[in-house]
C-alpha cells in the first residue's frame, strides 16, 4: 500500500474596504491558480505546516483560525491529504518566487472562478459557510505525568513524565501557530507545565482556573462551560488546559448545545487523549459565543515522515 502524502494549506483572508478577500496564487511549474498549501516536512504537524507554506508561497507571516475541512485526492498513484485552515496575515508582503510567481487578493466569489481545480473551491465554500473571524480556544489536555498509583505526595503536584515533556514541546509550536493572546490552566502542576512554555512565547502567565480541575468540573459542570466561554469572550485566540475528567463533557454539551457534530471514537466517546488539543471555534458577533466548529487534533507530537 502506497504512504499517503500529507499536506496543509490555508483560506487567507484579509478585510478591505470592499469587504473580505482572499489569496489565491499562481504556480509557473504547474500553470495553475490555487490556495497556498504545501507537503509537511519531516516530523511537522498539519498547523505548524500550514502556517511555513503560507509564508514561503505568499511571504506573509499569518495566524490560523478555524479548521475547514480534509480534501483527498491522488498524485501519481499515490494517495494525498491536504488539512485547510482560515488564516489571517499579521505581517509581511508578497515577493514573486520560484514557487509562486502571481498573488491574487479577490473577492470570494472572484477568487472561486479563477481557481483550477475543483477541490480548492469546495474548501472556498466551506470557507462560506461559517464566519471567518471566529474565536478560537485550544482546549488541551495536559501531557502524561506517570501513574497516579506510583506518585507519593499531593496529586495536585505530580509533574510531567519524561515522555510527557516531549509532549509539551511538541505543543508548542503547534499551539504558536494560533498566536495565542492568553493561556489558561488546570490548578494542576501537570496542566501547567504543559502550557507554561507557549505562556512564555507571548511573554504572559499561566492564568489558574480552578473550574478547569476534575474536582471543581465534577461539581459545577456549569460553571467550567461559562467559563470557556467567557475566555472566548475576551480573547481571539487563547489556549485552555485542562483534564480528562473535563474535556469529553465539556466538549460535547458545547456541541449538544450549538448543534456542532464532533468526532467521536467508535464508542460514541468525544476523544481526549494525554497532550492532544481541541481546535473550538467560536462566533462571539451576537451575545453568548456560540461554537460553530470543533476540530480534534489526536497528538500534539509530529507526524512521522
Amino acid at each position: 500500500m502506497n504512504k499517503v502524502v500529507k499536506a496543509a494549506g490555508a483560506v487567507l483572508w484579509r478585510r478591505s474596504p470592499a469587504g473580505s478577500e482572499i489569496a489565491v496564487v499562481h504556480r509557473p511549474h504547474y500553470d495553475d491558480w490555487s490556495l497556498p498549501k504545501g507537503k509537511l516536512d519531516p516530523g511537522e504537524t498539519a498547523p505548524v505546516a500550514a502556517v511555513r507554506e503560507l509564508t514561503e508561497e505568499t511571504g506573509y507571516d499569518a495566524v490560523l483560525g478555524r479548521f475547514l475541512t480534509t480534501v483527498e485526492y491522488s498524485v501519481n498513484g499515490s494517495a494525498k491529504t491536504v488539512d485547510y485552515f482560515t488564516a489571517t496575515p499579521v505581517s509581511g508582503e508578497f515577493t514573486p518566487n520560484e514557487e509562486v510567481d502571481e498573488l491574487r487578493w479577490l473577492p470570494m466569489s472572484d477568487a472561486r472562478s479563477l481557481l483550477t481545480y475543483e477541490g480548492d473551491r469546495d474548501v472556498c465554500s466551506r470557507a462560506e459557510e461559517l464566519p471567518v473571524d471566529t474565536a478560537t480556544v485550544l482546549l488541551v489536555r495536559h501531557a502524561k505525568a506517570g501513574s497516579r498509583d506510583d506518585w507519593v505526595g499531593d496529586d495536585d503536584l505530580r509533574p510531567l513524565s519524561d515522555a510527557g515533556r516531549r509532549q509539551a514541546s511538541a505543543l508548542r509550536p503547534l499551539l504558536r501557530a494560533f498566536r495565542p493572546e492568553a493561556v489558561y490552566s488546570a490548578p494542576r502542576l501537570r496542566c501547567v507545565q504543559t502550557v507554561r512554555a507557549v505562556a512564555e512565547d507571548i511573554d504572559g502567565d499561566v492564568r489558574l482556573d480552578p473550574l478547569m480541575s476534575e474536582e471543581t468540573y465534577r461539581k459545577d459542570p456549569e460553571g467550567g462551560v461559562e467559563s470557556l466561554l467567557s475566555v472566548a469572550n475576551s480573547h481571539t485566540t487563547a489556549v485552555v488546559c485542562s483534564q480528562g475528567g473535563v474535556i469529553p463533557g465539556l466538549v460535547d454539551t458545547l456541541a449538544q448545545r450549538d448543534g456542532v457534530t464532533l468526532t467521536r471514537k467508535l464508542t460514541g466517546e468525544v476523544p481526549s487523549k494525554k497532550g492532544s488539543v481541541w481546535v473550538l471555534s467560536f462566533d462571539t458577533r451576537c451575545g453568548e459565543p456560540r461554537l460553530v466548529a470543533a476540530h480534534y487534533l489526536p497528538s500534539a507530537l509530529p507526524t512521522p515522515s
